[in-house]
């Protein structure tokens, strides 16, 4: 049984990926996946230990770092690789239902994971759901070894069985770390089961499952002590995610903490930033997360009735038919692939929530010996409603769901139900109530799966949209105005497609079209901040710095400790003339950010500009100290020495700025100045001679160049 479902599965697995590869899909990695990409990278290249706490969960990276190491970076091989695991995972469901209930659920378990469209979806991705849904399986099939199994089967567990549950229970936190929840819901099970009649002793199955688990867990947790300095067991993003998922403008689904920043490389920073900018201190990662518990204890504790609604939105969310994505729609995905398009018709939790209800119930019976399946359901569950619900978060829930759908089915290949109409009235009237409370159950369950929460169309622009963005990135401009008008297709009031087309346009030159697009973004949702922000740029490089003040003034109103946007607005004011408010607003932006050196940097050169020489200094001198390799600000640094006639400081400068960025032809130019001011004219002019030869006509270095010459009696 097991190999024939592992064959079918793979099968269709590689028909999936053959048919994919010529999609725009397979090459462009979105979201997650070119963050997991580009980490990957790094570890093959040699980065294995790293530098920050982990703040996403790391198992998953490693392991396409360590193919990438392997096999070079080739997302063809990753991707039948995967495709293997995931069809291992398909065996080992088989095993764990035929255990659990019988051969036939086993091989309908099995196979219905095998066929199962968002399974197929997720194996061929570079997201970690491959990996969720191998420990699940696992860990499913060895939790199966713990009691009596189907038809009185021996329970089986040994010293093995318990380690193995611990490494893979330890393998899923690093992927999934809500699914801590489950090694709770375990170690209960072991006090309980192989402990009850000596509760002040800790029955050996449990050590042998910690032991398991410390195997995966505690070289993590050494590794994060020894880059972070405290205990972190997997990541420190408890409290953001916490956050994100239960706050007054939560919807049950993912929200950047800050609005339009939804990417992976922002995450860590922006959790940490709005911390720091609340509380006006540094702040470890085990603080940030403390800050956003404690904001997500507020929201629970002040509005007990809003926090309710918003959890009963996402216990509907993760039963709905509907898959949330957070970056691809399987959708988009089905266009190119028969196996998604044909799996996709029942293979979603529409079928399967209904199915998974009717098997709970023909089994319930037998619960005694299946409660810890049930308890391990019921605590993924919740450990997702806890936070916030995506496709792939709720995707380890599917085998339970599957294992209950299958021992129900068997059950009706066992004893058939006769569906003629009128024999099957008369069946229920014979069963009586409980038949129909049955039916009954399975109705609501299917009417509560399939109710219309979230809509295809949007999710398929929201992938159109993403794949145009990441387009955008490789300055494949064209492809990426395809993709943003098939958004608008599928969702012709979809802002960010409007909003992501403008930034598009503009990075060509065309700002007017580019305003265009803004504008509508805003028609559609006034409270757009990011769209605000950049008409407000776009409006500025127009030479329109009076409509860009009033768009800034107005993101701000949204977004009143944005850095970025007052940092824009002091530009727009300088560019208008009102060089006091430009100075008022660096000050603000240093305020909510005092240790960036770019806020150091902007109002240093401000004040430089108005004529604050002492000011200037302190702070081009600090965004120097804050960050070293910033040419940029050792450059500016280097031109305010200048002009106070401090000559041999800012000659350390402009070479300091020439080590970070050898081709500045304006740092040589200086560099020439700042030396034959102290009188080294031979030297100067070397410089000045560079600088010609990396910019050739540039008119300030050839009349210092000749100066330089005629003093040293040259031609």
């Amino acid at each position: 049984m097991p190999v024939l479902i592992f064959l079918v599965a793979l099968a269709v697995r590689l028909l999936h990926l053959w048919q994919i590869h010529p999609s725009p899909f397979f090459e462009v990695l979105l979201g997650d996946a070119h963050g997991y990409d580009e980490w990957a990278r790094r570890l093959a290249a040699g980065d294995w230990v790293g530098t920050e706490v982990f703040y996403q969960a790391p198992l998953y990276p490693y392991f396409v770092g360590v193919v990438y190491a392997v096999f070079g970076r080739d997302l063809l091989i990753l991707r039948i690789i995967q495709a293997l695991i995931g069809s291992a995972s398909c065996a080992l469901l088989g095993l764990a239902g035929a255990r659990l209930f019988s051969q036939r659920a086993g091989l309908i378990a099995g196979l219905a994971l095998a066929l199962y469209a968002p399974a197929i979806f997720f194996d061929s991705l570079l997201q970690k759901s491959v990996l969720d849904m191998l420990f699940v399986c696992l860990g499913l099939w060895l939790a199966s070894h713990l009691r009596q199994g189907y038809g009185g089967q021996a329970g089986t567990a040994t010293r093995g069985t318990w380690i193995a549950l611990g490494l893979a229970m330890g393998g899923l936190s690093l992927t999934r770390e809500n699914a801590l929840a489950l090694i709770i819901v375990i170690l209960a099970f072991a006090v309980w089961q192989y402990g009850a009649d000596r509760i002040f002793r800790v029955p050996k199955s449990a050590l042998w499952f910690l032991a398991g688990l410390a195997v995966v867990l505690l070289p993590v947790a050494a590794r994060n002590f020894a880059v972070g300095g405290g205990f972190y067991l997997t990541t420190s993003q408890f409290g953001s995610n916490l956050y994100i998922g239960n706050n007054p403008g939560a919807d049950g689904t993912y929200a950047s903490i800050r609005s339009g920043r939804g990417a992976p490389e922002f995450e860590r920073q922006d959790a940490k930033e709005v911390a720091e900018q609340a509380v006006g201190r540094s702040l470890t990662p085990a603080e940030v997360s403390s800050y956003w518990t404690g904001q997500v204890v507020d929201f629970v504790t002040s509005r007990p009735g809003a926090w309710l609604a918003l959890t009963a939105r996402k216990v509907a969310l993760l039963v709905n038919a509907s898959e949330m994505l957070d970056t691809e729609s399987q959708e988009s995905y089905a266009e190119w692939s028969l196996p998604l398009r044909l799996g996709g018709i029942v293979g979603h939790f529409g079928i399967l929530v209904p199915l998974a209800v009717f098997g709970l119930i023909t089994t319930w019976p037998d619960r005694r010996r299946l409660w810890l399946l049930h308890a391990l359901a019921l605590a993924y569950a919740a450990s997702v409603v806890m936070f916030y619900v995506f496709a792939r978060y709720r995707y380890p829930l599917v085998p339970f769901l599957l294992l209950y759908a299958a021992a129900g089915l068997a059950i009706l290949f066992d004893s058939p139900f006769d569906l003629r109409p009128r024999n099957w009235i008369s069946r229920a009237r014979a069963q009586g109530r409980r038949q129909w409370l049955t039916v009954a159950a399975i109705v609501t369950a299917a009417i509560f799966a399939n109710w219309p929460i979230l809509s295809t169309s949007l999710m398929r622009a929201i992938t159109e949209t993403n794949l145009a963005t990441a387009l955008q990135a490789q300055g494949r401009y064209d492809e990426a105005m395809a993709h943003y008008r098939q958004a608008l297709v599928h969702r012709d009031t979809y802002a960010p497609a409007y909003n992501n087309m403008g930034t598009a346009l503009r990075a060509q030159g065309k700002l007017d079209e580019a305003i265009a697009q803004y504008q509508r973004a805003l028609e559609l949702q006034p409270d757009y901040a990011g769209a605000r922000f950049n008409l407000a740029n776009a409006e500025l490089a127009k030479g329109q710095p009076a409509g860009a003040i009033e768009q800034f003034r107005e993101a701000l109103k949204r977004e009143p400790n944005s850095v970025e946007v007052r940092t824009n607005l002091a530009a727009a004011l300088d560019a208008r003339g009102d060089s006091a408010g430009a100075i008022a607003e660096f000050r603000e932006a240093l305020r909510l950010s005092p240790r960036v050196s770019r806020s150091h940097r902007n109002l240093g050169n401000a004040l430089a500009n108005a004529g604050d020489a002492r000011g200037a200094l302190e702070h081009l001198s600090q965004s120097v100290a804050l960050d070293p390799a910033d040419a940029d600000a050792r450059y500016d640094l280097g031109s305010l020495l200048l002009e106070l006639q401090r000559f041999p400081e800012a000659a350390v400068q402009f070479e300091a700025a020439l080590k970070l960025a050898p081709q500045s032809a304006e740092a040589m130019n200086n560099l020439g100045i700042a030396l034959a001011s102290q009188g080294r004219l031979a030297d100067a002019l070397g410089w000045f001679d560079q600088a010609l030869a990396a910019r050739p006509g540039f008119a300030d270095a050839l009349a210092n160049r000749d100066r330089a010459r005629a003093a040293l009696g040259q031609k």
